[in-house]
């Protein structure tokens, strides 16, 4: 993991002023923004209508951490009119390694120093936000739990990189069912914010996307207490699977892998599956449907074989790799598919690769994308004509198998018979 080591904190001293200056807060609200001045106005004022209607007797601090937008982020958000009289606005511009992680650690330290006792995170593009989901977000920390992920309702094609990996992994590796492990929108208590302060990561790339995947993790490793929020659906930006996550997907299942590296000891401990309480009820609109670049999916999938065919061979088992070979020599996409446990076979032994990869570690994960392509258009293909309901249910199975084939992945990680450096050559 990439380690810069400049900073020992995210506030700036302005901003450190400001937070000295209110003393103590009951709650604070983070929101981590980035160049959002047409969305952001609407979820500042959901916070606090949020905050004044369920928690009037409590001090609340709201901030905005900022990454230097130059757009009209910070104006936006400066403009708000706050005729609150318990509720307080920062705006600043975060110190660090430019991600939402340093967003984060800024707006924990506010948190700390204020003596909060419980934080509640928001992304700064959502449309879909209510004021209802503070109290949702909020009400388990009160009452006793440490850290609250969001449990949306999303469109059966919404999430597919949670839906491909990091929700199966989470549940499969770590032996806790959450859904939505980076979901962006979290609660944390006192003792889990300080936690995660103490943690020597904030100079790593775990500052970025990776965050939220590290918070889950981190709360289920350090044996907190968890449950989980229903929040309605959640609305924000483009949601085509086909367009480029490679930035986010290299982040997030980087972090991954970089986590269960790490964790080998803890995962070998882990016998069964729990699952986590499940608080509220959905509030606003149902998740909206959208079309689908099928054809981009797969065509994307069929370069990567040109590319990266001799990295696969060397990676995956030979019988998935025939599998893969004949589906990238297809041209019918209605036979398209790449089964369930080939895929997860695939993922074990790419995540068991990453750890032996000190060197090439995220050029092995690129590799990944275009089999990852292939594995959302066959998703897509299998549920098409499934309704909600439907969908989720095959979604539970598919983790079902990551389930049962853990074993498989805990063995490949006590081998060291592999010298992935010498897959791909710069």
């Amino acid at each position: 993991m990439s380690r810069t080591g400049r900073f020992s904190t995210a506030m700036r001293e302005s901003a450190r002023r400001q937070i000295e200056h209110l003393g103590q807060a009951d709650i604070v609200v983070g929101i981590p923004s980035y160049y959002s001045d047409d969305s952001l106005a609407h979820v500042i004022q959901m916070v606090a209508e949020g905050l004044d209607h369920f928690y009037p007797e409590k001090k609340a601090l709201i901030i905005i951490a900022d990454g230097g937008s130059t757009d009209d982020t910070r104006e936006v958000a400066q403009s708000i009119d706050n005729h609150h009289f318990h509720i307080d606005i920062l705006v600043t511009i975060y110190r660090g390694i430019p991600g939402k992680g340093s967003a984060f650690r800024a707006i924990f330290e506010a948190a700390k120093y204020l003596r909060a006792s419980a934080v509640a995170l928001f992304d700064s593009d959502l449309k879909s936000i209510k004021p209802g989901w503070v109290r949702n977000i909020l009400d388990p920390i009160l009452n006793g739990y440490d850290f609250v992920a969001p449990d949306y309702s999303r469109y059966k094609f919404d999430g597919t990189i949670t839906n491909t990996i990091a929700y199966n992994l989470t549940r499969a590796l770590y032996g806790v069912n959450i859904r939505q492990p980076i979901g962006g929108d979290f609660g944390m208590s006192r003792a889990m914010v300080n936690h995660c302060l103490n943690q020597d990561v904030w100079d790593t790339d775990i500052a970025k996307f990776g965050v939220d995947i590290w918070l889950t993790t981190t709360a289920i490793t350090g044996g907190f207490r968890l449950c989980q929020a229903k929040l309605g659906a959640k609305i924000h930006g483009e949601k085509d699977p086909a367009a480029d996550l490679g930035p986010m997907f290299r982040e997030v299942v980087g972090t991954i892998f970089i986590l269960l590296c790490s964790d080998q000891t803890y995962l070998e401990k882990v016998t069964e599956t729990i699952s986590t309480p499940i608080f509220g009820e959905a509030i606003g609109e149902e998740p909206e449907s959208f079309e689908v670049n099928l054809e981009a999916l797969i065509n994307y999938f069929s370069i990567g074989f040109k590319n990266f065919g001799s990295v696969w061979a060397n990676i995956i088992e030979e019988k998935d790799y025939e599998i893969i070979k004949k589906l990238a020599q297809s041209k019918s996409l209605k036979s398209f598919n790449l089964p369930t446990d080939v895929w997860v076979r695939i993922v074990y032994r790419y995540a068991h690769y990453f750890c032996r990869a000190e060197h090439q570690r995220f050029m092995i994960l690129d590799t990944l994308i275009p089999l990852y392509n292939a594995r959302v258009a066959s998703l897509i293909k299998i549920l098409k004509e499934k309704n909600q309901a439907e969908a989720e249910e095959y979604y539970d199975s598919q983790a079902q198998v990551f389930e049962s084939m853990r074993g498989y992945l805990i063995e490949l990680l006590h081998k060291n018979d592999v010298s992935p450096e010498i897959i791909i050559r710069k």
